[in-house]
């Protein structure tokens, strides 16, 4: 911002909000809690437990990446300068995303709460900057699940193979 104001550019930042989808980091301890939760349902078998940090109850926003990169286009073809936040408005608690996530691999499975970082309880995000060029967010957390799932757990097959699945274009 402070270079913009000295030579006269205009600056458009763009503020994610948890963004998720198919091909992203999935392991490692850096992917965000959609990629991981694939991944944890999809190594355990049917009726099978996985382990979620805290209790379940932080709530977080998900925002499927083809809402991120459409957010993301709107913005730079927009009249806005400074930042602007681009997330989905649903709302879910860490407990709904496991159970989504199940639900959409058929699978049945238990959640075991551990200790561990869980960051704050809730955060407040308003689109409203985007949203004033046309921007909304259009796909549904079970939605951009349905398609993300299959994706991880392939990944988690493949690695089970011993070696890495090839990543071919989305349609």
């Amino acid at each position: 911002m402070a270079f913009g104001r000295k030579f006269g550019m205009k600056v458009r930042i763009a503020r994610f909000q948890n963004c998720y989808g198919p091909e992203g980091t999935w392991k490692g301890g850096r992917e965000k809690a959609p990629a991981a939760l694939c991944r944890k349902v999809a190594e355990v078998e049917n009726g099978g437990t996985i382990e979620v940090w805290g209790d379940g109850s932080a709530v977080r926003s998900y925002t499927y990446i083809d809402d991120m990169l459409d957010g993301i286009y709107r913005l730079m073809q927009s009249d806005l300068e400074g930042p602007a936040n681009i997330g989905c408005p649903e709302y879910a608690t860490v407990k709904d995303l496991a159970e989504t996530i199940a639900e959409v691999a058929g699978k049945k499975i238990e959640i075991r709460y551990i200790d561990g970082p869980v960051g704050v309880h809730s955060r407040n995000f308003s689109n409203a900057r985007i949203a004033s060029t046309g921007w909304r967010s259009r796909v549904p957390l079970k939605d951009g699940i349905a398609l993300t799932y299959p994706w991880v757990a392939e990944q988690v097959m493949a690695e089970r193979r011993g070696h890495a699945a090839a990543s071919p274009a989305r349609a």
